[in-house]
């Protein structure tokens, strides 16, 4: 039985081949006018309609899935560009901090050739936490009194003075800023008379200083520079070097100098953008010898 059906299907296939090269040579030898192609007129004309419709039935589908493949592509390509704009945003940030950073730190260097520090022990260290209120103004450091960070110590930055450790741990400290409500700095103004002051932090305006106890005639104008005036006595030693830039002074009149003997003034140093600063040691070995002679 399984001879004869594999028999009888390979007669019917050997037969509608035969049939189909006989139908071909038919097709291909006669005439235009002939039945065959007359025929394959015929079934044309009736199918083209039928496909006709139903491309019209189905374009809205293949729309459909043409926007879908698109979308998912767009979206992909999105994500991909977000991707890269991110990594180029991080570099790109990452390289403007080195450079501020950069800047500050070779700030740093030239305050100690500028303002005669360099016979002061320095130590660098990166400020690493802020306060969080505007009348409390402190800094938190990431060097302590495991590296020699004690309290009492001035604080300065590249552009002038910053403040004075006021707390320590083994490896952090405290720096309460001069536009703290407690800071008081005796100062001098680069006038004419180098008339002597006290620079304090402005009441009701975080940030910004004044300068008090100026004498009642004093030459005191705007734009000129303030700074430290320490002192010469053995005995009662300034805890501030002499000299160290604090401010400008940025607004002075007769009437407010003759009756509360004070001028205003803005901080050199942008107490609110610091990333690093140094604290000032005693002064090196030997300085205090040669500094006698």
């Amino acid at each position: 039985m399984p001879d004869k059906r594999v028999r009888r299907r390979r007669a019917v296939l050997g037969g509608l081949v035969g049939l189909s090269l006989i139908l071909l040579t038919a097709y291909v030898g006669e005439s235009l006018g002939g039945p065959f192609h007359s025929l394959q007129r015929g079934v044309v004309a009736v199918l083209t309609p039928i496909q006709d419709g139903a491309s019209r039935v189905l374009k809205p589908a293949r729309d459909l899935v043409s926007w879908v493949g698109d979308t998912l592509h767009a979206k992909s390509e999105n994500a991909q560009l977000k991707k890269q704009r991110d990594q180029l945003l991080r570099q790109t940030v990452g390289a403007r901090a080195a450079q501020a950073e950069n800047r500050q730190l070779k700030a740093l260097v030239g305050l100690d050739g500028a303002s005669g520090l360099g016979r002061y022990g320095t130590v660098a260290a990166r400020v690493i936490g802020r306060s969080p209120t505007v009348w409390y103004s402190t800094l938190e450091i990431d060097k302590g009194s495991g590296d020699g960070i004690h309290a009492g110590q001035p604080v300065v930055s590249g552009a002038g003075l910053v403040g004075k450790v006021t707390q320590t741990t083994g490896s952090s400290a405290i720096v309460t800023l001069i536009s703290d409500h407690t800071s008081g700095v005796a100062a001098k103004v680069l006038d004419r008379a180098g008339d002597p002051g006290i620079v304090v932090p402005q009441v009701g305006t975080p940030g910004s200083l004044l300068i008090q106890t100026l004498p009642p005639r004093a030459n005191v104008r705007a734009g000129d520079p303030v700074v430290t005036a320490g002192t010469r006595s053995a005995r009662y030693p300034s805890l501030f070097p002499p000299n160290i830039p604090i401010g400008t002074i940025t607004t002075v009149s007769a009437d407010e100098l003759s009756l509360s003997q004070q001028a205003h003034l803005a901080p050199v140093v942008d107490l609110r953008r610091l990333d690093f600063v140094q604290i000032l040691t005693r002064p090196a070995a030997g300085a205090t010898a040669q500094a006698a002679r």
